[in-house]
């Protein structure tokens, strides 16, 4: 009778690793059934592993008795060590869970149906980077993340909470950017709730929640209120205001979206514009300081006067100044000979024909969001000098209404001092002068003090008392239309503009006129 086989030599310690899985749980499997049933599944493996590792010492190609050659299963390509004795005086219940946790391991590779032990985790093509290049020349990045992360096996004494700190121990982990968490402590940088999802956003070595990326990064109409969407080639495109920096959909630039006639910003969904008469609108901000009719006008009109004064540039003559709708704008643009006007919209005109005009009598009264029962009056003007009237579109803020009334009166006052056949860039840039000057004096007292005389500026800071403090928002409005007036692209009204002001930032106000009487074009 043969002697029974000896007794197969104890296999090596076993290290037990846990998958590393970024924003997977261990209890991923859809139910407890499917789980137990994948658990058993991979216990019969474990355990028929470590049987055949008992009968036959080692695999077919070892190179030593007793000697120990990692399996490899099926398409999971993962080394994973046969599970050894526990040495002397330690608990049968670590055993155990050791290899309930290898078990559980293997389990979660299964689930996740992914070849060579990769995790599909990467970074939204949209989001990952910085903000797209939009139509104004914002710069566009785009940066794209590993479309799966390596799953790393270390010893269970290594592991240590990037989050917490805390030594990991045994049980489930999650394992990103080379360091581990536990499930909880692995949270967005923004809302601070913990990460679950299989996908998350990563900016340097912080992780977000995908939508929590969204709403830090990803601008957001400012009309509309949503996401601006990405354009064919899959960049975000929008529009933004030069001044105001209002970003906004391209869409809304042809989607009969309400502008402001005064600061041109696009009317939002959750604020509604004021809608006047002739169809123009006005935004709440504009609407505070709205002159609506020519009683309204005669104290400003007064004071750009006693401005024109300190500049000693009187006007002896008395000028009238009326306040009328576009239509009537327009129609008197026709019967004037004179001036060069900016279209498309010209919201100033000073004449010098016989006409009749229908100025603004009674200003309107608010009717829900519209301006209705607006009185007006026919009113025939006769031509008594070289200057006629001076009208001015009804509805503007009183900051843009003296901006025009000074750029008009500059032109009174070179008819009536016999500048003639000037071309347009000599005659609307110098207007133009005047009227930034007058609206510096306004929105920064002082500091036209350099270009016109002390006594201009006493004048306007007077008239300005007499109005009371002007608000926040009235200054930023009076800014814009400084802006507007500088950064003007047409060759009269903008290039006229930036040569006349260096001509009087280089030789004065008074000096400049003198030249451009003599020559007809400013000094250079």
């Amino acid at each position: 009778m043969a002697p029974p086989p000896p007794p197969p030599p104890p296999p090596p310690p076993s290290n037990v690793n846990h998958l590393s899985h970024p924003c997977i749980y261990g209890d991923f499997a859809s139910s407890y059934t499917e789980r137990k049933s994948r658990l058993m599944k991979w216990l019969g493996k474990l355990f028929k592993t470590s049987s055949s590792s008992r009968r036959g010492g080692g695999s077919s190609g070892g190179s030593g008795t007793g000697g120990y050659n990692p399996h490899y299963l099926g398409e999971e390509n993962m080394v994973v060590r046969a599970p050894a004795r526990m040495p002397d005086g330690c608990p049968r219940v670590r055993k155990e869970q050791e290899e309930l946790d290898h078990a559980m391991a293997l389990s979660l590779s299964e689930g996740l149906g992914k070849p060579s032990g990769y995790n599909e985790w990467w970074m939204d093509d949209n989001y990952g980077g910085a903000l797209p290049r939009a139509a104004d020349g914002g710069r566009m990045n785009s940066s794209t993340y590993p479309r799966y992360g390596t799953m790393q096996f270390h010893p269970s004494g290594n592991r240590v909470c990037s989050g917490c700190h805390y030594d990991i121990g045994y049980g489930n982990y999650l394992g990103c950017m080379g360091v581990y968490f536990h499930p909880n402590c692995f949270r967005c940088h923004s809302c601070g709730n913990p990460i679950t999802e299989h996908e998350f956003s990563l900016s340097g070595r912080d992780p977000y929640h995908k939508t929590c990326f969204k709403e830090l990064t990803h601008p957001k109409c400012e009309v509309c209120l949503e996401f601006i969407p990405t354009n064919e080639n899959n960049l975000i495109e929008y529009r933004c205001h030069p001044f105001w920096s209002q970003k906004y959909c391209p869409s809304h630039e042809h989607d009969h979206t309400a502008r402001c006639c005064s600061c041109e910003r696009l009317e939002s969904w959750n604020v509604r514009y004021y809608s006047l008469e002739d169809g123009r609108s006005l935004c709440l901000e504009c609407m505070e300081s709205a002159i609506m009719d020519t009683g309204d006008c005669q104290p400003l009109y007064h004071a750009i006067r006693d401005y024109y004064e300190g500049l000693n540039m009187r006007l002896d003559q008395q000028i009238p100044m009326l306040l009328v709708e576009r239509q009537t704008l327009n129609e008197a643009i026709v019967g004037e000979k004179n001036g060069y006007h900016h279209m498309p919209e010209t919201r100033g005109l000073c004449l010098s024909e016989e006409q009749t005009v229908t100025s603004i009598l009674k200003r309107p009264r608010i009717g829900g969001r519209q301006l209705i029962g607006l009185r007006t009056q026919p009113q025939k003007l006769t031509r008594k000098c070289e200057v006629t009237a001076i009208l001015v579109l009804y509805g503007l803020p009183r900051l843009l209404t003296g901006a025009i009334l000074a750029h008009e009166l500059m032109h009174g006052w070179l008819r009536l001092k016999g500048y003639r056949n000037l071309n347009p860039e000599v005659e609307e840039g110098i207007c133009q002068v005047l009227s930034y000057m007058w609206l510096e004096s306004e929105v920064l007292p002082g500091s036209s003090s350099n270009r016109a005389s002390s006594s201009a500026a006493a004048s306007s800071s007077s008239s300005s008392s007499k109005k009371g403090e002007k608000s926040n928002v009235e200054n930023k409005l009076g800014e814009f239309f400084m802006h507007q007036i500088a950064n003007d692209s047409s060759p009269a009204y903008g290039g006229g503009f930036r040569a006349a002001n260096a001509a009087v930032n280089k030789y004065g106000l008074r000096r400049t006129l003198d030249h451009i009487r003599l020559t007809g074009n400013f000094p250079l």
